[in-house]
């Protein structure tokens, strides 16, 4: 997964609130396979791998319902390591009968589309080879066509899921923004470069060449305000930097564009924050 390491800034955590923390629990464990890591009160960091925290559920004293119509999550991505690891996903998802949203390919990927009890949107998906990915020029080329279930399925024949492979990870985010050319701004003083973009409503950036490690819409509307304090929705997401270096050259440039960055923590211009980590 070289998009997914140094010298590449990704997408490594991403800290959600919830309604009941519980209820949370029982479908990360339950459904997906996810492990506590550590639990705390109402909070619980979650992990696949035993070792390396992927999500965290946290219920705030005096939560608030989610709000419609503003900035924030509209869904993250946990990237699983092969094809046969989505199959078998898939195929356990329909064993126990839990919703699908959608079921996608997107020429560089195929994926799942799901919500946890929070409404929180959740992609499952697979990278195909970085050698089959379509580009023309500087922006390559997505879509989304009907998935391949039928062809899908036949990888799961003969396995069983015993949840999401220890090897899946952040494999992107995608948000609610207010406004694209800003957002472009700032995601670009952190040093990521658009690859992809549609229309005036949604754009895509990465570092590395990936497809995207952030994808950045205007469909909950243009000018859409963040959501209140303590609203069930995303906290915060966590970027990851090759180094100190790379770190504090960003913040540095954040803040020659006006940016506010301080305590290691940035927040993007439509109200999503951001924890900015280094590579261990």
């Amino acid at each position: 997964m070289i998009f997914h390491q140094k010298p590449a800034t990704y997408v490594s955590h991403v800290h959600l609130l919830v309604e009941n923390v519980e209820q949370s629990l029982s479908f990360y464990e339950d459904i997906l396979g996810f492990a506590v890591l550590e639990k705390k009160g109402g909070e619980a960091v979650l992990t696949l791998d035993g070792n390396k925290p992927i999500l965290t559920l946290e219920q705030p004293e005096g939560v608030k319902p989610r709000q419609k119509r503003t900035t924030g999550l509209y869904h993250f991505a946990l990237l699983v390591p092969s094809r046969k690891e989505l199959a078998k996903t898939v195929q356990h998802l329909i064993n126990v009968q839990y919703p699908l949203q959608g079921a996608s390919d997107h020429l560089v990927s195929e994926a799942l589309y799901l919500a946890d009890p929070d409404g929180h949107g959740i992609e499952i998906y697979r990278d195909r080879d970085a050698s089959e990915w379509p580009w023309n020029g500087e922006q390559i080329m997505m879509a989304t066509e009907a998935l391949d279930v039928r062809g899908l399925l036949e990888e799961a024949v003969g396995e069983s899921f015993k949840g999401l492979s220890k090897d899946t990870m952040m494999g992107h985010i995608h948000l609610h923004v207010a406004n694209i050319e800003k957002s472009q701004e700032f995601y670009g003083a952190l040093g990521f470069q658009p690859v992809s973009r549609y229309g005036s409503q949604a754009l895509f950036v990465s570092t590395e060449n990936y497809h995207h490690h952030i994808g950045l819409n205007t469909w909950n509307g243009e000018g859409a305000p963040a959501p209140e304090l303590n609203t069930v929705g995303m906290k915060h997401y966590t970027m990851v930097f090759a180094d100190e270096a790379a770190r504090s050259e960003a913040i540095t440039r954040l803040e020659s564009h006006g940016f506010k960055a301080g305590g290691y923590r940035a927040v993007d211009p439509a109200g999503n924050v951001i924890e900015l980590a280094v590579s261990e």
